[in-house]
């Protein structure tokens, strides 16, 4: 019995392992630009590249009616950083998986005063996807009035 126990942990343990592996490659990739001075942030306005369906959903109706009514969408700067302006320094990413969910934290400095996100991540057809960013300022998805 003992056996059977140990291997089926054994046989798991990979798996868990390539889920969180495959969550921080996610994040290492999206923030790994930011170290780079004068980046100008991600194009999360190609929400699906990053985020959820419902929430790239969300995303893309604001960025439609903005542009239509001629004012600036809901969304007032990087979501990634939470910053209209930014020089990172000292960042810091980690991630925590389990199954078809995880939880990223991601640490940094932005002029010289120190941040955390939260990036709650799912896994979809298309890979690891963000369903929501949360910090000092709110949540995204609380931005945009969804669950």
């Amino acid at each position: 019995m003992k056996r059977r126990i140990v291997l089926v942990v054994g046989l798991l343990l990979p798996i868990a392992a390539e889920a969180q592996q495959s969550a921080q490659a996610f994040l290492d990739g999206l923030y790994a630009p930011y170290r780079t001075r004068g980046f100008r942030g991600q194009p999360y306005t190609q929400a699906e590249r990053f985020f959820e369906p419902t929430l790239a959903a969300a995303m893309r109706r604001d960025a439609e009616l903005a542009r239509k009514n001629g004012v600036p969408p809901t969304l007032d700067g990087d979501p990634f950083v939470d910053a209209q302006d930014w020089e990172i320094a000292n960042l810091s990413v980690r991630v925590a998986a389990a199954g078809e969910q995880a939880t990223g934290m991601v640490s940094f400095t932005n002029s010289r005063q120190k941040k955390t996100l939260a990036v709650e991540l799912v896994q979809t057809k298309d890979g690891w996807r963000i369903a929501d960013i949360a910090g000092a300022h709110g949540s995204l998805r609380a931005l945009y009035r969804l669950k």
